[in-house]
């Protein structure tokens, strides 16, 4: 495979960061050089664990999402029908928790959960940040942090659906459609606990807002916590959900969010950079990648697989 200059750039990177050995450095090499251009050909013939081949995310992010989707799910069950009390299928919803008292009770309690989750997070990512950078392994490339690789990524992956590129972009380990997420998830966050804190504290808010203003402020935030909710849930529901749980290949679900592995499918698909970084940090993918290329011979225009049932690659 000829690499591209952006991902010969990353291939290098990763091995002078992490100190590869002359030994380690020519057998990357000669792994690189021996796969297929076609990366439709690696991903298409790899065989990988449903629940996951290669460390994708921390225990603190997993235990970070966890607590972020549930909460979010039960606060939108017990906060739609405090919003809506008056109607015929609130009051069932109500009554089920214990009446609207309890209701808020709940409500509030898991907001605080949420709300800690966000800050708990925000530790981690800072923390981790520093520590990479300690050890001079941190590298933007790999963040969430946008870029402007981002458009176009974006701008190639559309051509690619549209049929005018023959390969995806060479993406890295947080993609476009991830990024999207994530700032969206984390505005809404912000606006839900924001317009959250203007009806515990109402008093608070009034004696710094210009006079005559308190009242405003809270129907423009009864509209802003209602609505956010209703979009987050559109949004999950629709999209997200979509994207990392239904889509062909991921479904019926993605186990990425519960044992932090991403499958060597998904990862030479739509994280090829990063599938890089693998082969530098991690010997045991070298050894896989080894037997797959010799197991079956790649360099062909077509798969050996498609319309056949393919022999196992031998272990180890």
């Amino acid at each position: 495979m000829k690499l591209s200059e952006q991902a010969s750039d990353v291939l290098h990177d990763a091995m002078r960061r992490n100190k590869t050995s002359d030994v380690d450095r020519e057998e990357i090499e000669e792994l690189i050089e021996h796969m297929p251009d076609d990366r439709v050909l690696l991903y298409k013939n790899v065989i990988s664990n449903p629940i996951g081949d290669l460390p994708r995310y921390s225990i603190h992010i997993r235990l970070q999402h966890l607590l972020t989707f549930t909460t979010f799910l039960l606060l939108a069950f017990t906060g739609l029908p405090v919003y809506f009390i008056d109607a015929v299928w609130a009051q069932p919803f109500s009554q089920m928790l214990g009446g609207i008292d309890v209701t808020r009770v709940i409500h509030r309690t898991l907001a605080s959960i949420m709300i800690f989750s966000m800050l708990y997070h925000i530790v981690t990512i800072t923390g981790g940040t520093v520590y990479r950078i300690m050890l001079g392994k941190f590298d933007i490339r790999r963040t969430v942090i946008p870029r402007l690789k981002d458009l176009q990524d974006m701008k190639d992956d559309m051509l690619y659906f549209a049929g005018r590129r023959t390969q995806r972009p060479e993406m890295d380990k947080f993609m476009y459609k991830q990024k999207i997420h994530y700032f969206a998830a984390a505005f809404g966050n912000f606006v839900m606990i924001f317009s959250g804190s203007a009806f515990l504290f109402p008093d608070i808010w009034a004696s710094f807002l210009p006079t005559g203003w308190a009242s405003y402020f809270q129907d423009i935030m009864r509209i802003a916590h209602s609505h956010e909710a209703l979009l987050a849930l559109v949004v999950i529901a629709f999209w997200h959900w979509y994207n990392v749980h239904l889509a062909p290949g991921r479904f019926p679900m993605q186990w990425t969010f519960l044992t932090g592995k991403i499958t060597r499918e998904h990862q030479m698909e739509e994280h090829f950079l990063e599938y890089l970084r693998n082969l530098v940090e991690l010997p045991e993918e070298r050894k896989f990648l080894s037997a797959l290329l010799s197991h079956f011979d790649l360099t062909k225009q077509e798969s050996p697989v498609i319309g056949n049932d393919p022999a196992p690659i031998p272990e180890g």
